[in-house]
C-alpha cells in the first residue's frame, strides 16, 4: 500500500497539485518497459515508438520480470512513482515471440490493455526523409470500418489514440503538420466480414501502421498541394490477448465535467446557476422573466412609438400655420412700433 504524502512546503504542494485530476488533462506520459527477453525487432520497435512520443516518454533501461495479465501491481506502483498513465511492455517468449503490450491506467488502477505481435518492422532510418521534431502532434488516420464496429479494433483505436495523441490544442498551424500516422487493416476474411459486430472469436486481420511526412507544395491557390512521403516506422501487428475495462471503472473514466476550460483557468470551480456546457463545449445559459415585466416592456415601447407618431402628425398639420405666422411677424412688429411712437 502506498503511503499518503503530505506537502511540507509550497514547492511540494504545487508538485502534488500538478498530479491531481484536471478537466483538460496534460499529455499522457508513457513508460516503456523491457521484459526479461526482447529481441532485436522488438527493441527497435519500442525505441522508435518512444522517439515518436518524446518528450512525454520514460524508458526503463533494466530488464523487469513483469506479467501484466497475471499481476498488475508493478504497473500501478510505477505509474504512481512516475506520474504515468500508460505503459508499453516488450516481452518475447517461445510461445509469444515479439509481444508488445499496451496498457492504460486510470486513477492509479489498471483500466485495460491489449497485446500485439510484431510480425514485421522497418526502421524509420531506412527512409531517407526528414523526421518530425519532438513534441509535434501527428495526424492519425484509421482506414477501416472495423475501428468503428468490432470491439477488439475499437479498443485498439482508443489505445493508439491515447498513445500518439499529445496535448489538447485549440487551433492548428498548417506549417506545423509534419507527419501522419496511418493505421489500416488487411483485407477482411469472409467469415469476419459476414459475422456480427460483437463476434471476436477466430483469426483477426493484421494491423498495418505506417508513418508519412507531410510535404506542402505550391499549387497556385491559397491552399497548398499536399504530398505524403514514407517516413517510417512501418509495423505489421497481429492481435493477441486483451483485457477489457471494468464497466464501473470505464464509466468513471469517461465522465466529463460540466465546466469549461476557461472557467477552470479563471478559478471558477463551482457550478454556476442556469449555465451548462453542451456536447460541443459551448457555454449555454437560460433565463426566465415574469409576464408582468415582459408586458411592461412591451407597453412602454408601444407608448414611445405612439408619442413619436403623434409628434410627426402634429408637425405636418401645423406646418402651414407656422409658415403664415413667420410671414406676418415683421408686419406685426412694424405696427407695434408705430403705435408706440404715436402714443409718445
Amino acid at each position: 500500500m502506498l503511503r499518503v504524502v503530505k506537502p511540507k512546503n509550497a514547492r511540494s504542494k504545487r508538485a502534488l497539485e500538478a498530479r491531481e485530476p484536471k478537466e483538460v488533462e496534460d499529455s499522457r506520459t508513457v513508460v516503456f518497459v523491457r521484459g526479461t527477453h526482447t529481441g532485436e525487432v522488438l527493441s527497435g520497435a519500442m525505441k522508435e515508438l518512444m522517439a515518436l512520443k518524446r518528450p512525454h516518454a520514460i524508458s526503463f533501461s533494466k530488464k523487469n520480470a513483469v506479467r501484466p495479465f497475471e499481476d498488475a501491481t508493478s504497473l500501478e506502483f510505477w505509474a504512481h512513482k512516475n506520474d504515468a498513465s500508460m505503459f508499453v511492455l516488450g516481452q518475447s517468449t517461445k510461445k509469444r515471440p515479439n509481444g508488445l503490450t499496451i496498457a492504460r491506467l486510470f486513477n492509479g488502477k489498471l483500466l485495460d490493455m491489449c497485446e500485439l505481435g510484431v510480425d514485421r518492422f522497418v526502421s524509420m532510418y531506412e527512409f531517407k526523409t526528414s523526421k518530425p521534431q519532438p513534441a509535434h502532434k501527428p495526424m492519425l488516420h484509421f482506414a477501416s470500418e472495423l475501428f468503428d464496429t468490432h470491439p477488439r479494433f475499437i479498443q485498439l483505436k482508443s489505445l493508439l489514440m491515447d498513445l500518439f495523441n499529445g496535448e489538447v490544442i485549440e487551433s492548428v498551424y498548417l506549417a506545423g503538420l509534419e507527419h501522419v500516422i496511418s493505421i489500416t487493416v488487411a483485407p477482411l476474411p469472409d467469415k469476419l466480414a459476414s459475422a456480427s459486430d460483437t463476434q471476436t472469436d477466430g483469426p483477426l486481420p493484421t494491423v498495418h501502421i505506417r508513418g508519412y511526412s507531410v510535404k506542402l507544395l505550391a499549387s497556385g491557390q491559397r491552399v497548398p498541394r499536399v504530398e505524403l512521403v514514407p517516413m517510417g516506422p512501418s509495423l505489421d501487428l497481429s492481435l493477441r490477448r486483451h483485457r477489457s475495462a471494468d464497466p464501473e471503472l470505464w464509466k468513471a473514466a469517461m465522465r466529463r465535467p460540466k465546466l469549461k476550460k476557461q472557467d477552470v483557468e479563471k478559478g471558477l470551480g463551482k457550478k454556476r446557476k442556469n449555465l451548462e456546457v453542451d456536447d460541443m463545449g459551448d457555454l449555454r445559459g437560460s433565463g426566465k422573466t415574469t409576464n408582468s415585466k415582459d408586458e411592461g416592456v412591451e407597453r412602454g415601447a408601444k407608448r414611445g412609438r405612439k408619442r413619436e407618431r403623434w409628434r410627426e402628425r402634429w408637425l405636418e398639420t401645423n406646418k402651414a400655420e407656422k409658415d403664415s405666422v413667420r410671414a406676418e411677424s415683421p408686419r406685426l412688429l412694424a405696427r407695434v412700433f408705430c403705435a408706440m411712437s404715436s402714443g409718445m
